[in-house]
């Protein structure tokens, strides 16, 4: 029981690593599908070891007792790629809902087969990998943890400063709320940039923003928006 409370723990932990290493650097697989993945993968692997030593080996030698379950788990894998949404060119959704669908059949394997322990041991984990580990290390982690992001379309005037006004596009909005949070916490940084040229002398700018936690998609719309050329501007939270 405690070695198996053992194997479980550290895959959260390694698992946790992997996340907050992807995070920071503002990649789409962050900590919890990282944290569940790991998870699960080790509630499987526990549960077809001790399968097989318990319905298995000299007293079976023909029997395979975890080969139907590696079938389901294959098979839900189709289902939870389904929940996965290719939002625009660089943002992937749901990577999360798969990951959790994926160990949800870990854990009926595991129930299924009598491990009881082993299930409510995992079950107890990937709830706090999804709610509660997050949320520690937002709070007592680097402000890279501290962000989201946001897909713009800006319409502007066809003109030639088009490098000056990404860099507006980027400047702190609001010195007095930088100077309370630190300097780099106000900062917004383009992470995708498309533009293209429209009809009436007029370019559109596809851009995906990483924008710190504490500011409100409105704030954002009408700081861009207030920017010279700027005609229209179309915000979404990501």
């Amino acid at each position: 029981m405690i070695i198996m409370i053992f194997k479980l723990t550290l895959a959260l932990l390694f698992g946790l690593l992997i996340g907050l290493d992807r995070q920071m650097k503002q990649k789409q697989l962050g900590m919890r599908p990282s944290m569940v993945i790991c998870i699960a993968s080790c509630l499987l692997t526990i549960v077809s070891i001790e399968a097989f030593n318990q319905f298995g080996g000299d007293k079976h030698p023909n029997m395979d007792p975890m080969r139907l379950a590696a079938q389901i788990v294959s098979g839900v894998g189709f289902i939870g790629a389904g929940v996965i949404l290719r939002r625009s060119n660089e943002v992937i959704s749901g990577l999360t809902s798969a990951a959790l669908i994926w160990s949800a059949s870990a854990l009926g394997v595991a129930i299924g087969a009598g491990f009881y322990k082993e299930a409510i041991c995992g079950i107890l984990l990937l709830i706090i990998a999804v709610n509660l580990v997050p949320s520690l290390m937002k709070l007592l982690g680097s402000e890279r943890l501290n962000r989201y992001d946001v897909s713009l379309k800006v319409v502007v005037e066809s003109n030639t400063r088009m490098t000056e006004l990404i860099r507006l596009i980027q400047r702190v909005p609001n010195p007095e709320a930088s100077s309370k949070a630190g300097s780099d916490k106000g900062e917004f940084k383009i992470r995708h940039f498309k533009i293209k040229d429209l009809d009436q002398e007029r370019q559109r700018m596809d851009l995906i923003l990483s924008v710190p936690k504490h500011y409100y998609l409105s704030e954002i719309y009408y700081y861009i928006k207030e920017i010279d050329h700027v005609l229209s501007v179309e915000a979404e939270q990501l």
